[in-house]
């Protein structure tokens, strides 16, 4: 399993295998560079609009980060025990059959991974960059084809070298936790005067009600969408170099990391702005920089999103297609998708077809209300996964496990209860939008079915 190449005929791209090339360090990176995207820099407002008090918000940013801790503890286990390409597909497959693994990748490629990789570029090119004057006039055409072109650069990135891709992972964490630095140092060493300490208790949060209750979960939620992103390292676990170490380690670290970079870039924003103005505000971050250096500050922190957005874009496409090119290798998905490059050792049509969707959803525009269709779904996976460890500490009681889940069962059953509550949330406030997501996802069964057959057939005429 933990082989660094299988040994094949190098013209038979079926037969080889992916290397193990990546260290602790790259996971750590893939973990940060995917979660922190814009969010962080643009629109704590959503939080600060559902909870208006700073000690509430800056408890859902805790509360958030805890709580996705708790599944990345969870998935560490998973990824020590089983570090094979593919991840929380592998770990589905594995705990509840080959059923729901299919259909957890298929909604992956149809909508999930693919929707946010268009949804990343347009944002690039549609959201970001015409905020400066160069691109301030150019037309839709063009802003889509530069959304296409982002994808592609990416594709051709990840398509030479799992090396190459995990590179450009570390170059663009570096530049949006050096953003991010340069924001909070800024709000604390050179906010001449203009920042309070009382804005981090003022105003008080007031006795509890249940109405408060309800805000604080509506800004959770929105906390735990911002954090999303860790469980994406899993998927290159094939990859990882000493995987039963390295892989939970590196998922674990990355979460924490990422925990503390959002606290500090909240209590920077909070030192500057009053709760109230930030909840006001679509771009805090640019916002605070401009207030406290001048234009030349927040056109800095504004170019430095676009590589943000650029990397969390590209944690997608480096991971993404290892879990099609694991569905393919079971025999439940193209049999191209499984074929690795004999020269640059990637599976190199897996990643021309996540790039090609993804672009075509991206100049269709369809994929922003393919994506809505799913949060309903994604989350129920998500719980499910977390459900594996019970599941297979019970099914698979002797299977190696170099990491166990901390707090063991107890935070994973809190992860599953948000996680049901996220999905539960996305029901009641959007059924109609639930509902085609999970006639969404059910549309893969037939596919299923199909490849399935295929796969009993040639394993018929083989005997």
């Amino acid at each position: 399993m933990e082989s660094d190449i299988k040994t094949a005929d190098p013209a038979d791209k079926s037969k080889l295998g992916l290397p193990r090339v990546l260290g602790l360090w790259d996971v750590v990176m893939i973990v940060i560079g995917g979660v922190i995207g814009s969010g962080i820099f643009l629109s704590p407002s959503n939080i600060a609009s559902a909870v208006p008090t700073p000690l509430l918000m800056l408890a859902v940013w805790v509360v958030g980060g805890l709580f996705s801790f708790f599944g990345a503890v969870a998935f560490a286990e998973l990824g020590a025990a089983m570090p094979e390409a593919g991840g929380v597909y592998v770990y589905l497959r594995e705990a509840y059959g080959p059923l729901l693994s299919f259909l957890f990748g298929w909604t992956l490629f149809l909508v999930i991974d693919s929707g946010a990789i268009a949804t990343l570029a347009v944002a690039f090119s549609s959201e970001i960059l015409p905020k400066f004057p160069a691109f301030a006039g150019i037309s839709k055409t063009t802003r889509m084809l530069i959304a296409a072109g982002f994808i592609a650069f990416l594709g051709a990135v990840n398509y030479v070298g799992v090396r190459w891709g995990a590179r450009l992972q570390t170059l663009l964490t570096v530049i949006k936790t050096g953003a991010i630095a340069i924001v909070v140092a800024v709000a604390f060493f050179f906010s001449k005067g203009q920042g309070h300490a009382a804005n981090f208790v003022k105003p008080a949060p007031g006795p509890f009600h249940f109405g408060l209750l309800g805000a604080f979960g509506v800004g959770l939620v929105a906390s735990l969408w911002a954090y999303k992103g860790w469980e994406s390292a899993t998927y290159s676990a094939g990859e990882v170099k000493n995987p039963r170490r390295n892989l939970p380690l590196g998922i674990l670290v990355g979460t924490i990391a990422v925990i503390t970079i959002y606290v500090l870039a909240n209590l920077a924003y909070l030192y500057i702005f009053p709760v109230g103005e930030i909840a006001k505000s679509s771009s805090v971050a640019p916002d605070l920089m401009g207030l406290l250096t001048g234009p030349f500050g927040a056109s800095l922190i504004t170019f430095l999103i676009l590589f943000s957005i650029l990397g969390a874009a590209n944690q997608n496409m480096l991971c993404s297609p290892r879990v099609y090119y694991a569905m393919s290798r079971d025999g439940l998905f193209f049999k191209k998708i499984g074929e690795v490059h004999p020269k640059f050792l990637t599976p190199h049509v897996s990643i021309l077809a996540i790039t090609a969707w993804s672009i075509i959803l991206t100049l269709t525009g369809s994929f922003s209300q393919l994506f809505t269709y799913v949060v309903f779904g994604q989350w129920i996976f998500f719980g499910l996964t977390v459900a594996a460890v019970i599941v297979l500490r019970k099914k698979r009681p002797d299977l190696p496990r170099p990491y166990k889940t901390w707090g063991y069962p107890v935070t994973p059953i809190i992860f599953i209860l948000a996680a049901l509550y996220v999905s539960v949330g996305s029901l009641l406030s959007a059924f109609k939008n639930a509902i085609a997501g999970l006639l969404l996802i059910c549309l893969g069964i037939p596919a299923y079915l199909y490849w399935r057959g295929k796969m009993k057939r040639e394993a018929g005429k083989a005997s």
